[in-house]
């Protein structure tokens, strides 16, 4: 074998044993931004999902950025155009433009009117939003008013003036979703909570203090901490006028089997929850009821398996937001390479938990 031959055979073996090398062949368009690769026969460099046909692995190198690749003399893809922004970037740019316009649409804008803003096939528009969001429009469109609606509830001179200021076509249509936007009357709403009653008792647990609160459509709290007194702050912060009352024993029952699942976390249960949340996020809390006891999924696998790959974040968001600590196991949520990251009732709790169901 000759000199030539023998280096492009070990550029090839090279080329072949770096990971990037399988997202080139794969066209993987999630590998777009992080770097570039470039052809020695062609003497351009591209994206890895360029759609040109495949080079030999022994003609390809990679580089960070299509800088580094200028430099080294190759010149950008006029198909691919590397140095400009991808595709990606040009939908989050045109999905985030989107989302404003929905919010400031006097009414929810049609899935065809988005399309044709954004130069867009419907259906196409509908999963690059998706994807993005981790939404659908209609979705979007539906909690932005949801959140316009409750600000609106409390500031508004009558709950008519704030349903209408929101959006809605009429009071009949608001009020047969009322109870999932507001979690109670609007009326109720409006007085922060008046006239809801809410039980909750604060306990001991191994973990700290335990706060376990429920309305009558089911548990809406379960919090931990090293404060009681903070907990029940917390607690009528979100329901200011609400008529907070201590449990009876009935109610002291269903404490013993929330602390039950503390000792326990992987115990199956089926308690009565009352779950407030965007659509959006009650997805991810449905999700997160999947995963078993003594296993965990990173944000990423989260993302993907309630088909919304590219709404990392808005998951780790939605986590966040669980308010029922243990029956909702967000601690099973980890980073991708397995190390914990926040959790809303604290990092070593979220460890406890994690050893306790042996995961």
């Amino acid at each position: 074998m000759t000199t030539a031959l023998l280096m492009a055979a070990r550029n090839a073996q090279t080329t072949q044993a770096d990971p990037r090398w399988a997202q080139v062949r794969a066209r993987d368009a999630s590998a777009d931004g992080r770097f570039v690769y470039a052809v020695a026969s062609t003497g351009v460099y591209c994206r890895p999902s360029c759609a040109a046909r495949p080079a030999r692995p022994e003609n390809v190198s990679f580089y960070a950025t299509p800088a580094a690749a200028a430099r080294a003399g190759f010149r950008a893809c006029l198909r691919c155009k590397p140095d400009g922004p991808s595709r990606t970037e040009e939908h989050a740019a045109d999905v985030a433009e989107l989302c404003r316009f929905i919010e400031q649409a006097e009414t929810p804008p049609s899935l065809d009117e988005l399309a044709a803003r954004a130069r867009l096939s419907p259906q196409y528009l509908h999963r690059v939003f998706r994807s993005i969001t981790g939404v659908t429009p209609r979705a979007y469109a539906q909690a932005h008013r949801a959140h316009a609606t409750r600000a609106r509830v409390k500031a508004a001179p009558s709950v008519t003036a704030a349903i209408y200021d929101a959006g809605y076509s009429s009071s009949s249509r608001f009020y047969e979703q009322a109870n999932d936007v507001l979690g109670m009357t609007p009326s109720a709403y409006r007085a922060g909570g008046a006239d809801v009653a809410i039980d909750f008792a604060v306990g001991e647990c191994s973990l700290g203090s335990i706060l376990v609160a429920r309305t009558d459509r089911g548990i809406c709290a379960i919090a931990l901490g090293d404060d009681a007194d903070a907990l029940v702050k917390e607690l009528q912060d979100r329901f200011p006028a609400a008529a907070l009352r201590g449990g009876d024993r009935a109610f002291e029952k269903l404490v013993a089997q929330v602390i039950g699942l503390v000792e326990a976390p992987g115990t199956r249960h089926e308690l009565p929850l009352d779950v407030r949340g965007t659509a959006f996020q009650r997805r991810v809390w449905e999700a997160l009821r999947t995963i078993p006891a003594g296993t965990t999924l990173s944000y990423a696998e989260l993302a993907a398996k309630i088909g919304s790959p590219g709404a990392v974040r808005a998951v780790g968001a939605a986590c966040g937001a669980n308010t029922l600590a243990i029956a909702i196991p967000c601690h099973r949520v980890v980073r991708t390479d397995g190390s914990l990251s926040g959790y809303r009732w604290g990092v070593e709790r979220k460890r406890e938990l994690l050893k306790r169901e042996g995961a």
